[in-house]
């Protein structure tokens, strides 16, 4: 990361209320940037939103916010999300234009009044919009994990070249954009990630052999979707997360480091070359990294109460057993060249995640056969658009195949 991408401006912002879209509206990131856009109401104003299945609360969305276009799956919807809208008393003048699929969310993400665009949704399917976004010089607020994760180079190389810039929403990425502007990019030695653990890290390598989906979804600090939470347990959250972090920033992984911190008060770390480590603190709600991926480079009040270490009482930490969550070290060698390795162990994580969650393998078998998957595929170097896409799909029907047969 350049130090004018740092220490930059929020660019596209008028006097009134910025005009935002949000990709993913009905989700778990979603929904708490809708309570973020509601806190801030004269700061913003929704003109895009989209969702997927769940029908009905996008519907209250759009009875609550007015945007000016919606997106869902299908036009086979389209019925459906219309009775949902007479239900809650709107108009037919009233009604949102709405647009369908991929090619939905690539129209609410480019659209000429929209000046920034929350990009909520989970999976590959973001990535086209969220490349479209930058190339329409729009600022992204990035949710999503798999766009840098899988095509960090596309996407870096995108905002680079239309001056659409990047503020990240996760929570230890956005601390290691508020910590670098402490000093300058070339002054930075290292960046410390810092995990919770999950709800199983203290348990043998035997013990995770047992754990059920239901023990794998209480996550003992943060608010989050299913798989999130799942891969949190296993850590290809933080794996992933390492990949995000060296393009975002400019890294090479060998100055990424991750460090088991259960409270989960500190979220990242950045150390400059004297030696001095600046952290990021705050209360573990996903709310304050939304807010400030809104409002960057602005601070306000928010919805979140202050951190009070006196309540908090001790920080710990640990350092990670790659040997009980192998899930990391794959991702420590998945990210050491531009391929489409990352693409495959995404595609293949996604599906057993699904798996586990429905009964059908265990918890260490997610590690397992990702290691399978990888171990199989030939990665094809400086990857186009297409060969990404291509071995998310192929990783995909190998890791199903892995589990029936």
């Amino acid at each position: 990361m350049n130090d004018e991408y740092a220490h930059g401006h929020a660019d596209g912002v008028e006097a009134g209320r910025t005009a935002i879209s949000i990709l993913g509206s009905t989700g778990s990131i979603g929904r708490q940037t809708l309570e973020v856009v509601s806190f801030l109401s004269d700061r913003f104003r929704v003109i895009g939103l989209s969702g997927r299945s769940n029908l009905r609360v996008l519907a209250s969305q759009v009875e609550k916010y007015r945007p000016r276009v919606v997106g869902i799956e299908s036009p086979d919807q389209t019925d459906d999300f219309i009775r949902l809208l007479k239900e809650k008393g709107l108009n037919p003048d009233e009604y949102p234009e709405l647009v369908y699929g991929n090619e939905g969310m690539t129209a609410i993400a480019t659209l000429p009044e929209v000046e920034q665009v929350m990009v909520a949704v989970v999976g590959i399917a973001a990535l086209v919009p969220v490349l479209s976004a930058l190339e329409a010089g729009k600022r992204v607020a990035l949710a999503n994990k798999e766009c840098l994760v899988t095509a960090g180079h596309l996407v870096m190389e995108a905002s680079k070249r239309s001056g659409g810039r990047i503020v990240p929403v996760d929570s230890e990425l956005s601390a290691i954009f508020q910590c670098w502007r402490a000093g300058s990019g070339r002054q930075v030695k290292r960046v410390i990630l810092t995990a919770s653990g999950g709800p199983f890290f203290d348990l043998d390598k035997e013990a995770l052999k047992n754990v059920t989906p239901a023990e794998a979804l209480r996550h003992p600090t943060w608010r989050m979707g299913k798989r999130i939470t799942v891969d949190s347990a296993t850590l290809m959250n933080k794996g992933f997360e390492v990949m995000e972090t060296r393009w975002l920033f400019g890294l090479s992984v060998d100055r990424i480091d991750v460090l088991i911190h259960p409270e989960s008060v500190i979220h990242s770390i950045v150390e400059f070359e004297d030696g001095s480590q600046v952290a990021q603190l705050g209360t573990p709600d996903m709310r304050l990294p939304i807010q400030y991926a809104l409002t960057y480079p602005d601070r306000y009040k928010s919805l979140v109460d202050p951190l009070d270490l006196a309540l908090v009482g001790r920080l710990t930490f640990k350092p990670v057993d790659l040997e009980r969550f192998p899930c990391l070290r794959i991702a420590y060698d998945a990210s050491k060249g531009i391929s489409t390795l990352p693409a495959v162990i995404n595609g293949a994580d996604e599906v057993l995640v699904d798996e586990f969650l429905s009964g059908r393998i265990g918890f260490t078998d997610i590690p397992r056969i990702i290691s399978m998957v990888a171990a199989e595929h030939k990665p094809k170097e400086e990857p186009s658009l297409e060969e990404i896409l291509r071995a998310d799909t192929w990783a995909r029907e190998r890791a199903l195949r892995a589990v029936t047969g």
